[in-house]
């Protein structure tokens, strides 16, 4: 019997706190930012203003569902969601976002 991997972000919980992980650079570009983690030397492409506005705010809201709200994320469309989980589920996955000190997201 074998078993399907998880997609990326499928484990992702909205409606945990998150940050930008304190080792990772934020560079805004034309086509949205570039992330650099200084610890695994890992590079990420953000090509949209809009996941930059939320990996860049995430700290400042109780939840990546606030800050996915605050950016104007329209989250409760199935679709959306699917699209931004995915993305939040990858930055998670690479360690470019952490769960906030003293938080430990359902998986």
């Amino acid at each position: 019997m074998t078993s399907a991997a998880a997609p990326a972000g499928a484990g992702f919980d909205l409606d945990s706190g998150w940050r930008l992980h304190p080792g990772v650079a934020l560079r805004p570009e034309p086509f949205g930012a570039l992330l650099y983690h200084f610890h695994t030397r890992k590079l990420s492409f953000l090509k949209s203003p809009t996941i930059v506005e939320v990996v860049r705010t995430l700290a400042e809201h109780p939840t990546a569902r606030d800050a996915c709200a605050a950016a104007g994320v329209p989250i409760d469309d199935p679709g959306t969601a699917r699209l931004y989980l995915h993305a939040l589920g990858q930055l998670a996955d690479s360690r470019m976002i952490e769960p906030r000190e003293g938080e430990d997201p359902v998986s």
